[in-house]
């Protein structure tokens, strides 16, 4: 009893230590907040028109930025649906297998009937031992919460929070809106903090907030600048963090723009087809999360191809789901049969596309601790 307590209290202290970054940011967005508002705009600025333009374009983005900031703390990961996670006899059944490649012809028969297309480098299935589940693509296992998250992106603890499907277009409008609420605030705060070093400014704790405002704006947006850069390009490639760190292995091999569908296509991927939802932080991404289409550029002739039924993966995704998310197929099939103004990637001669909810492909996948 001892242990189990010992455990429950050291995971109480972890949680409450992961929510430190978060109070941190909310602590400086709160200062901020006072500084700009009065300190700069009700006490140091004496122009009315002037101050009230400052004031309705600062709290727009303000709004902005804490609403994408709260839906990407407070937006839970999504996890496999069902009929990834080995049922009660496939568990039992691999536990008496000693040997590997017993256990492996076991998860393959269980992966035939899933829309899976990757793999380990070795070839393994992927398998999650903690989570007793096959990986659907770019499925990974957090260690820090201690679950597989559907297309994982990283764990931010800025966010104290997995970005992964779920979450990923809010995480990327909250670097988009941090962004511009930093310069925002330093293009309006320059003329002033000019005057704090010719003396311009009365002798006032204003002026030390407007010191420290620029310099922490300015500090803010060149870092927030490279981040949101990076993201904007993993988004045009249609890759995560994790598979910019490592690509994925498909059957053929390894492939790093195997799920690039060309940059719009890509885009709209994350941030849904209805442009009015694109600045928004409501969820409005296409797919399940589970499965995701694919350019293989050496698909393999032993592939299995069927019909264009859904597969028990995508039956099931409405179910698991809670978000408004469009049907697979439908998503998918938009992505793949667009109209030809959409941007394609450079080798798009040479790839063939597929729908991974259309065809059983009964790929191996891997099997990481």
């Amino acid at each position: 009893m001892a242990p189990s307590g010992s455990r429950s209290i050291k995971r109480g202290c972890q949680r409450v230590l992961y929510w430190i970054p978060v109070l941190f940011i909310a602590l400086i967005v709160a200062w901020s907040y006072y500084a700009y508002v009065l300190q700069l705009c009700i006490e140091s600025i004496e122009d009315t028109g002037e101050k009230v333009v400052y004031l309705l374009a600062y709290h727009v983005i303000f709004v902005m930025f804490a609403w994408a900031y709260w839906q990407t703390i407070f937006t839970k990961p999504m996890n496999p649906l069902e009929e990834f996670h080995l049922s009660y006899s496939d568990k039992e059944l691999l536990e008496r297998e000693d040997r590997g490649e017993s256990q492996q012809e076991i998860l393959r028969r269980i992966a035939k009937d899933l829309p899976i297309y990757t793999r380990t480098n070795s070839g393994a299935i992927r398998f999650c031992d903690r989570c007793q589940l096959l990986k659907p693509d770019r499925c990974h296992h957090c260690s820090v919460c201690d679950k597989c998250i559907l297309k994982m992106d990283h764990h931010c603890p800025w966010v104290n929070n997995c970005v992964g499907f779920s979450n990923y277009k809010f995480f990327m409008l909250f670097l988009a809106y941090s962004l511009l609420y930093c310069l925002f605030i330093t293009a309006t705060d320059l003329r002033y903090f000019v005057k704090f070093w010719t003396n311009g400014l009365p002798d006032t704790q204003a002026k030390f907030h407007i010191l420290f405002l620029f310099f922490s704006a300015s500090m803010f947006s060149v870092s927030l600048a490279s981040l949101f850069i990076y993201h904007c390009w993993l988004v045009c490639k249609n890759r995560s963090t994790l598979e910019a760190v490592r690509a994925p292995v498909f059957r053929h091999g390894t492939d790093k723009s195997g799920f690039s569908l060309g940059f719009s296509k890509n885009f709209r991927q994350v941030f849904g087809d209805e442009m009015k939802y694109w600045p928004i932080p409501i969820f409005s991404s296409l797919g399940d999360g589970c499965s995701f289409p694919t350019c293989l550029v050496n698909l393999d002739p032993e592939q299995p191809s069927s019909p264009t039924g859904s597969t028990p993966a995508n039956k099931g995704a409405a179910e698991g789901h809670q978000f408004p998310s469009k049907p697979l197929r439908e998503s998918q099939s938009r992505l793949l049969t667009s109209t030809p103004s959409w941007t394609e990637s450079d080798n798009a001669a040479d790839i063939r596309t597929d729908v991974k909810g259309a065809s059983n492909p009964g790929m191996t996948i891997e099997n990481e601790a």
